[in-house]
């Protein structure tokens, strides 16, 4: 399978007044031309993180990249120039963002703002567009986007608008640049069911017409698996089982993504208490030597303290970092 995205055994450091603060340890995944990956886990977990620093958005100090690679089509894009990345970030790989409101200036009225952003990617393609042809792109993507009355919204400003109008009108500022990836970061966190549901159809459907690729970052399972067709689950900045949606939700084998699962409230079934995982993430400051997941565990031995553990297929696509695991399945299997 062709790799679109592939990062290789990344490692970020942030530098802080109490120290060193090692928040991905190791993490390597691979996203194929139009496929759509999760990554999910709790808060804290280096999702966001993990997505910022393939666009790298974050400030260098305090953050520092201690080792790895992240190759798009091929390039580095930990060794290009910054001039290069202003070129990659919204034409190749677009992202957005958990709360729309945050990135949409109150200043400005929908259509300015993307006008905006379609006369900044005519510019970097060196095809300039006159004030007729900008309008023109900017309806149909409010139109991709399904914006009610798309006419009607230019002239609107965000405070006017939903919050799922809203991540819409973002949504149509990503696709200006016909990019690639797209990166979406808690997408419908800050938006009620209905309209969640709304974004995660608009999200599939976008995929399926203009073969995007997708990162989906969140916390809620139940969004991740109604767009993606593989989950990456990360806890305390590395990841700990990876595989098929189907084969995550049905055959979850590391603790912690059972715990995750069993962790969901079920309308059914007369629980008396809802599940959770006990303990916390450990501090980052001084992360144990071996999995990060050992003072919650519910398996842990001796050894899981031994080392990180490694990535390890345990089926077709679908592995998983915990060596008691590898360990039984290796005995069933056997």
């Amino acid at each position: 399978m062709s790799e679109l995205l592939a990062i290789e055994d990344l490692r970020l450091e942030f530098d802080t007044f109490d120290g060193v603060l090692q928040v991905l340890d190791g993490i390597s995944l691979r996203i194929a031309p139009s496929e759509t990956v999760g990554i999910v886990g709790e808060t804290g977990c280096g999702k966001s993180i993990t997505a910022k620093s393939i666009l790298r958005l974050l400030a260098e100090p305090p953050a520092r990249i201690r080792s790895g690679a992240i190759r798009f089509q091929g390039r580095d894009l930990l060794t290009l120039p910054e001039r290069e990345m202003r070129r990659i970030r919204g034409s190749e790989i677009a992202m957005i963002f958990q709360d729309p409101m945050t990135y949409l200036n109150p200043l400005f009225t929908v259509g300015r703002q993307l006008g905006d952003v379609i006369r900044a990617h005519g510019k970097l393609a060196g095809t300039p567009l006159d004030a007729a042809a900008v309008r023109a792109r900017t309806l149909d993507l409010l139109r991709q986007v399904r914006l009610p009355h798309p006419e009607h919204q230019l002239g609107t400003y965000p405070h006017q608008l939903s919050g799922g109008m809203r991540q819409r009108v973002l949504i149509a500022m990503a696709l200006v640049g016909r990019p690639a990836l797209l990166i979406a970061d808690e997408p419908t966190t800050a938006l009620d069911v209905t309209i969640q549901a709304q974004i995660l159809d608009l999200i599939a459907a976008l995929v399926q017409r203009l073969n995007l690729a997708v990162l989906l970052i969140s916390h809620d399972l139940g969004v991740v698996a109604k767009v993606c067709q593989r989950i990456v689950v990360m806890y305390a900045g590395t990841i700990v089982e990876d595989g098929p949606t189907a084969e995550i939700l049905n055959r979850a084998q590391h603790p912690y993504t059972r715990g995750l699962l069993q962790a969901i409230p079920r309308l059914h079934g007369g629980q008396a208490h809802l599940s959770s995982i006990p303990g916390g993430i450990p501090d980052l400051l001084a992360p144990p030597t071996g999995c990060r997941f050992y003072d919650r565990c519910p398996i842990r031995v001796d050894r899981c303290r031994a080392g990180p553990p490694p990535l390890v297929a345990v089926g077709p696509a679908h592995r998983v970092a915990c060596p008691v695991v590898v360990a039984q399945r290796g005995a069933v299997l056997a």
